[in-house]
């Protein structure tokens, strides 16, 4: 059995300049699997690290760089808990809950927002988990996160009831006059707190990770291409056995 192939020349330029694209974007989201594997392993491994002092010796505060980004990391100072305000946001269950946003100074002079975890919306009121509104000297372990902004549809913060609807870590600080050492939420960790409000350790690695499924389809895509190719020229005769 023989093989007959006339290719059409401008077909076939383009067809194979399609493959070859097709290919490379399915090569590429291989790539960023494994830079996503490898980027999500990273950040557990940071969290279950041993804590590192926000505030080392000589007064040097832990640097706000992104590769310090879910650091493990512990404080030593105290919260005021007069300038506490309130995201409102969802619960693992996705129920609506409110996390408790504090100013923590530590010994050493540094201000840091921290994230003492999570309330439900009967809770809000510092009066109703008295227990927890921890005073003078503590010790903080906790995540290092710098925190996304508010997006377009974000409502603006309840200025009058300390209830914000993002992050805005600097605004935040802003309202109560307070300078922050740098722009992260330190999200405390599950320790129990006195009366077991607020509840910490509500910190989630959730990255989209859909790398391989984008890759399967330039894959079929490039195949498909490559059958059309085929059946064309064997529509046209252009293709046979004999």
């Amino acid at each position: 059995m023989a093989l007959h192939f006339r290719p059409y020349p401008g077909f076939t330029v383009t067809a194979a300049i399609m493959t070859a694209l097709l290919i490379g974007l399915g090569v590429w989201q291989i790539e960023r699997l494994h830079w996503k594997l490898d980027l999500i392993a990273t950040m557990n491994r940071k969290m279950h690290a041993a804590p590192v002092p926000v505030d080392g010796t000589g007064g040097t505060s832990f640097a706000w760089v992104p590769q310090n980004d879910y650091a493990r990391v512990s404080l030593d100072g105290r919260f005021d808990n007069a300038k506490e305000a309130y995201l409102f946001t969802t619960g693992p269950e996705g129920t609506p809950v409110y996390h408790v946003l504090t100013p923590f100074t530590t010994d050493a002079g540094h201000i840091y927002l921290v994230d003492r975890g999570m309330v439900p919306l009967d809770k809000r009121d510092p009066a109703s988990r008295a227990e927890g509104q921890i005073e003078g000297k503590t010790h903080v372990i906790g995540i290092w996160r710098t925190p996304d902004g508010p997006g377009l549809f974000t409502p603006a913060p309840d200025l009058a009831h300390r209830v914000w609807y993002a992050r805005e870590v600097n605004a935040i600080a802003g309202s109560d006059h307070v300078r922050l050492a740098a722009p992260v939420v330190i999200e405390t960790d599950s320790a129990p707190n006195p009366g077991g409000w607020p509840k910490g350790g509500q910190t989630v690695v959730d990255l989209p990770n859909n790398h391989l499924s984008y890759a399967i389809t330039w894959f079929g895509l490039a195949a498909g291409m490559i059958g059309v190719y085929l059946a064309y020229h064997i529509s046209k005769g252009r293709l046979t056995w004999t």
